[in-house]
């Protein structure tokens, strides 16, 4: 039992003074040190509580902003630190068992994906924050700078969809010059079969449909040689594809193409892991993360449109070698473009 404060000094006090008794033995074994010591943590653990318990309420009376700001920091911490804790045992297991990335389960796959673009993004504000009374232009920068400078982990839930959004709209923008340098691209094909169904494609793109999953896979020939595989494309066409990805756009062309090729393989590593598990086995708000990373903001969506759209993605994707990754790219167009307002197919 947690000894008090007062209670403690005075049998602090008795411990002192009776050592200068001859009969102090039983006294001193009863209240060792060790257990004064775990006593008077457990005091001041309890009262540190207190005291934060009672500012939090403070702050929540008097200054319900800037409360919403810290206790997102505090709970976003905390889940930051749970996520290092896993990723931590994440990689002992693979190291210890020889697993590699491409073996692990699908959760542990998209935690280690997630946290090392969360720490790539945490880098510059890091850099920052190295010189001397830095930390105050930081907060301000925080404050001001959110979407751009946090990682999702200190978002509140308002920001979580706003900024989800922000990112969509912006990703959405190169739905229709990717279609275009795609059109322009097919006049290269030789066949003239291929030919007349990668146009037929974008142009049912183009007009608000949904493409069939069968007709994606039937031009997957043409994205694994040039003028469309993944390292084949023109270098106007790669910077439009990059920002489907999140990945920026300004870089040089070797190293987009590079970027693109790690992170399409990646993402066809992730879906085969998703389809050992099963759409089914996921919550609510891993399925609606799964859609969004694969394309589609799905926060306006019900949970059987995410599953649909879901699971006609994984048709696409456990269809393809990784040779063929480029069309998995561009799936990002021809299946999120239109959904769920044109007519759906499988």
């Amino acid at each position: 039992m947690a000894l008090s404060y007062s209670s403690l000094c005075s049998k602090l006090s008795l411990i002192r003074h009776s050592s200068f008794l001859p009969d102090r033995l039983p006294l001193c074994r009863h209240y060792s040190s060790s257990k004064v010591r775990r006593g008077f943590a457990r005091y001041v653990a309890s009262t540190l509580q207190r005291a934060n318990t009672k500012y939090e309420v403070f702050l929540k009376k008097r200054f319900p902003r800037f409360f919403l700001l810290y206790h997102t920091f505090v709970e976003g911490f905390k889940l930051l630190f749970r996520d290092a804790k896993d990723i931590r045992m994440i990689k002992v297991k693979m190291w210890s068992e020889g697993v590699k990335f491409q073996d692990l389960p699908y959760r542990d796959m998209e935690k280690l994906r997630q946290f090392r673009r969360d720490l790539i993004k945490a880098i510059p504000l890091v850099v920052i924050s190295i010189p001397p009374f830095a930390n105050y232009l930081v907060f301000v920068l925080m404050y001001l700078f959110p979407r751009q400078l946090l990682i999702p982990h200190f978002w509140t839930p308002r920001q979580q969809l706003e900024f989800r959004r922000v990112y969509h709209s912006l990703r959405a923008q190169h739905h229709s010059p990717v279609l275009k340098e795609l059109e322009y691209t097919s006049q290269q094909v030789k066949n003239g079969h291929l030919q007349r169904q990668l146009k037929d494609l974008c142009a049912k793109v183009q007009s608000g449909a949904n493409p069939k999953v069968s007709e994606i896979l039937a031009v997957r020939s043409l994205f694994s040689r040039p003028p469309l595989g993944i390292k084949r494309m023109s270098i106007d066409h790669m910077r439009h594809i990059s920002p489907l990805l999140f990945l920026t756009p300004r870089l040089p062309g070797f190293l987009i193409g590079q970027r693109l090729s790690s992170h399409g393989l990646e993402l066809l590593q992730l879906d085969r892991a998703l389809s050992r598990l099963g759409v089914h086995q996921l919550s609510d708000s891993e399925l609606r993360q799964a859609c969004y990373v694969r394309g589609l903001n799905a926060d306006l969506l019900g949970v059987n449109q995410c599953r649909e759209w879901l699971s006609q993605w994984l048709q696409v994707s456990c269809s393809l070698k990784e040779s063929e990754v480029s069309l998995l790219l561009h799936s990002i167009v021809f299946l999120s473009a239109n959904y769920p307002s044109g007519p759906s197919h499988h």
